[in-house]
């Protein structure tokens, strides 16, 4: 898969102008602040419509542990992503999740009971007491007593690998597929999933250098964090063909505590944020009171995209339509 179509889409978004893709601010002298990169509709599109499973199936999870599905009418997504809720979605098992995480957002499972607590903790009560047939999750969310509660109830739990990345798209969706019992569907998806990434490569011109990128996770004032390496951001601009400045600038563990003295040494162009994280320091105007961004080449020329939550890192099914949208949005005014 190529990196360097989306690595223009970034620069494009986060310097160039994104002229149909949410909304911006100016500084009275024509250049963009922020822009929010939107997916318009962020529910999967089924490849199938309730489709007949082969079970009993019996899959090896990310833990090494063998799990026998033998039925998949009542399945629990939870993963810090909403990563295996979308995947889910998209094989056409919708009407099958019973249970999901709160980074699930789209309007699809909107009605789907959250069993997550506080954002990333299980709750075994109320996953109990949806009576679940299988449940898919991951290591990026616990307790693992929890999950471990949960196998001794008798319940499936088939733990998948927690790493996202671009690259690790199809073997995550055939896993969730194969672990479901519907594996031709799980090779349809895929299918569909990279040539909606290839279709979105073809609408990228190569004439767009290479950013330094950092992401920011914030969550108030409480969480103020930027990203190095491993912390899956920085396998999302890596991926984009960017430099991630975290891990360029030393950060070795997967997120450290915004300091000017970090922030300084990154210089990043453009940050990368979440769409929630931003607003909960006060959008723009709260970004720029956080010591070192305005020394950074990014908070001087007001360079910063947010994406939805829910959307930014899942790496799933959406992944391509996600990246063909920013292309659109960028590319297609701008050629026309």
């Amino acid at each position: 898969m190529s990196k360097r179509w989306a690595a223009a889409a970034l620069v494009a978004v986060a310097g160039f102008g994104l002229v149909a893709c949410g909304s911006a601010e100016n500084d009275g002298g024509g250049s963009t602040q922020a822009r929010t990169a939107v997916l318009e509709d962020s529910s999967p599109t089924p490849v199938s419509e309730n489709p007949v499973a082969a079970l009993p199936t019996t899959v090896t999870g990310f833990d090494g542990v063998p799990v026998t599905i033998t039925d998949n009418s009542r399945i629990i997504a939870a993963d810090r992503y909403g990563t295996f809720a979308a995947t889910t979605v998209a094989l056409g098992l919708g009407d099958n999740l019973v249970g999901r995480d709160t980074s699930a957002k789209f309007p699809a499972v909107e009605d789907v009971p959250v069993v997550t607590v506080g954002g990333s903790s299980l709750s075994a009560e109320a996953i109990l007491d949806l009576n679940p047939t299988v449940v898919l999750t991951d290591t990026s969310i616990g307790p693992q007593s929890v999950q471990d509660q949960l196998r001794a109830a008798g319940i499936p739990v088939v733990f998948f690998d927690p790493t996202r990345t671009l690259e690790g798209v199809p073997a995550q969706i055939q896993a969730v597929a194969d672990a479901l019992g519907v594996p031709e569907q799980g090779k349809a998806l895929v299918n569909r999933t990279e040539g909606e990434i290839a279709a979105a490569r073809d609408l990228v011109p190569d004439d767009r250098d290479p950013l330094k990128i950092a992401f920011l996770y914030l969550r108030g004032s409480a969480i103020t964090m930027i990203g190095g390496d491993g912390s899956g951001a920085d396998s999302l601009i890596e991926a984009l063909g960017a430099v991630d400045a975290g891990t360029a600038s030393g950060i070795t563990q997967k997120f450290a505590p915004i300091t000017s003295e970090a922030l300084i040494a990154a210089a990043p162009d453009a940050f990368l944020m979440m769409t929630d994280g931003l607003a909960s320091i006060g959008g723009i105007d709260g970004l720029e009171k956080i010591p070192g961004i305005a020394q950074t080449p990014a908070g001087k020329n007001q360079r910063v995209v947010d994406m939805e939550d829910g959307v930014l890192l899942s790496f799933g099914p959406n992944t391509g339509r996600v990246m063909q949208s920013l292309a659109e949005a960028i590319y297609g005014p701008a050629d026309s």
